[in-house]
């Protein structure tokens, strides 16, 4: 056994010796290979009488009429214009080439190179598997602090335009909070909270609510079915806000729930105009359950001082949030940027400042800006209105199209209220990639951008809805290839069907110039060599 074991290594060695000799020789054999073809393409010209059927293959070719050739070129102009098709679809989808992803994933080991990792990667940090990656902890999908109520607000958009604002993946990662939130830590379940978690679980909505009454059926103090109504069933915030205060009335000591159920009740009071009172559940919350902070409930409070218009408080917040140790979000930096550009964007002029340079505190409000576009880019384009935005998801992903769809949904009116404040983002957004070092390998202020936000995103978002990439990819070469291919082939059948004559001698001049290189070389192989040695050659 141990020398089984000890020749283990020895021809595991070997075996990785005798691929990169075959990877590196495999370049030098092919150069080799097609040097063979071409000499016994001369060696054997003579005794298969390869001159005699180039020469009947030319008469037969100059017999043909124009129409074959441009049914051939339409053909080929047909094939390869439904390739591009194809193509663009499938990279407009999953961002990547049919055709190179093909490539990379069974060809390339053929050819001796090592698989990429870096799609499994993509998947795996979306599925939630084991990652390779060792930054995919950054591709981590939150839950959305501010996402809004199933009954009364996601289902009021299905109802009027008919499309799902919300993912299957991000309904399914709900239930599984749900589940772990609301039953996870309890030793022995209820026959109730059995119901729930297969109601949690059900992909019918109405499945889900006929389970909830189930569960009611069984236990009328039976709190996580009143929250499944008052975020499912309740077609109003005020029917919602009712069916939350009554789960209230008999959660009990579930920490989990009374959490859960008091921050919705304060973001009803928020979406009723009822903001101070929304301020000061947000605030008691915090001070009754501090270690909670990974629930964000501050990015809650921070939504609701910017609408009551209390700077001071909302400087106070992000003194102790925005901290170097602890997780930023767009929220942190985009309402710190705010805060900036609010103390110098109603004066602000980019003329002005072009000609006497930036003030201190102009400086400071740039810099932010440049810190929050760094740690988030997509964000912008939602605040300037240069793309439309959708429902957010009830998952987000940090620096994705996902949290800036969520934070420009709920503070692109905080922007617009600030004099100016989008006239200064508009004039200084795009320095932000000046600064940040390309290609992405380091970041600047934060860590690199992950490369795997755009599958997680396309995850979460619906497909109506564009994701933003960033960076920008470049088409693939495939895309272009078939694209040139489609329009060189139309062009050729469009000109050999309205100028055949001409067509046919252009056609004989480019394939006597393609052939020229090697009748020349034919020749000088004849005149190096003694034709005895061809002559034995050819015998042979």
């Amino acid at each position: 056994m141990e020398d089984t074991a000890g020749s283990n290594p020895q021809s595991l060695g070997f075996t990785e010796k005798l691929k990169s000799w075959l990877s590196w020789s495999w370049t030098y054999v092919c150069f080799i290979w097609f040097g063979m073809v071409l000499i016994m393409i001369y060696v054997l010209w003579s005794p298969l009488k390869l001159q005699e059927s180039l020469t009947s293959a030319s008469v037969f070719l100059n017999t043909l009429t124009p129409k074959f050739y441009v049914a051939l070129t339409g053909t080929s102009s047909l094939i390869s214009g439904l390739i591009l098709i194809f193509e663009w679809w499938y990279f407009r989808k999953y961002g990547t080439s049919f055709i190179e992803q093909v490539s990379v994933s069974h060809l390339r080991p053929l050819l001796g190179g090592v698989e990429s990792s870096s799609a499994t990667g993509l998947f795996a940090s979306v599925n939630g598997e084991a990652e390779p990656r060792p930054s995919v902890s950054e591709c981590k999908v939150w839950r959305n602090p501010l996402n809004l109520f199933r009954g009364a607000e996601y289902n009021r958009y299905t109802w009027v335009t008919g499309k799902e604002p919300l993912t299957y993946y991000d309904m399914n990662l709900s239930a599984q909070d749900h589940q772990t939130f609301f039953t996870g830590d309890t030793p022995q379940l209820k026959p109730e909270d059995t119901v729930m978690q297969k109601a949690w679980r059900e992909r019918n909505p109405q499945a889900r609510i006929r389970a909830a009454y189930q569960a009611i059926e069984m236990n009328q103090e039976c709190a996580a079915a009143y929250v499944l109504l008052a975020e499912e069933e309740a077609t109003t915030i005020t029917e919602a806000e009712r069916l939350f205060k009554k789960a209230l009335s008999i959660a009990g000591k579930d920490i989990n729930l009374l959490v859960y159920i008091k921050r919705r009740l304060a973001m009803c009071a928020r979406k009723l105009g009822r903001i101070k009172e929304a301020v000061k559940m947000m605030r008691d919350l915090m001070k009754e359950f501090p270690l909670l902070g990974m629930l964000n409930i501050h990015e809650n409070l921070l939504e609701a001082l910017l609408e009551l218009q209390a700077y001071a408080d909302v400087q106070a917040v992000l003194a102790k949030y925005d901290d170097i140790s602890l997780p930023k979000s767009a929220t942190i930096c985009y309402t710190s940027a705010l805060l900036k550009a609010r103390a110098v964007s109603d004066k602000f002029s980019p003329e002005a400042a072009s000609r006497r340079g930036l003030s201190t505190a102009e400086m400071n409000a740039v810099e932010a800006i440049h810190r929050a576009v760094e740690f988030n880019p997509h964000v912008p384009k939602y605040l300037l209105e240069m793309k439309s935005l959708i429902l957010p998801p009830e998952h987000i992903l940090k620096r994705g199209d996902s949290e800036a769809v969520a934070y420009a949904f709920f503070h692109l009116q905080h922007w617009k209220r600030a004099e100016g404040a989008l006239n200064l983002l508009h004039c200084t957004w795009e320095g932000t990639f000046r600064i940040i070092p390309y290609p992405l390998e380091k970041g600047h202020l934060f860590y690199p951008y992950p490369g795997c936000t755009e599958t997680a995103d396309r995850e979460l978002l619906p497909s109506f809805h564009e994701v933003s990439v960033y960076p920008k990819k470049e088409l693939p070469f495939f895309i272009l290839f078939t694209a040139g291919l489609c329009s060189f082939t139309a062009m050729l059948a469009m000109l050999t069907h309205q100028f055949p004559e001409l067509m046919g001698v252009f056609a004989k001049a480019f394939f006597s110039t393609l052939f020229a290189p090697l009748g020349f070389f034919a020749d000088k192989m004849e005149s190096f060599m003694p034709s005895s040695f061809w002559h034995q050659l050819t015998r042979i």
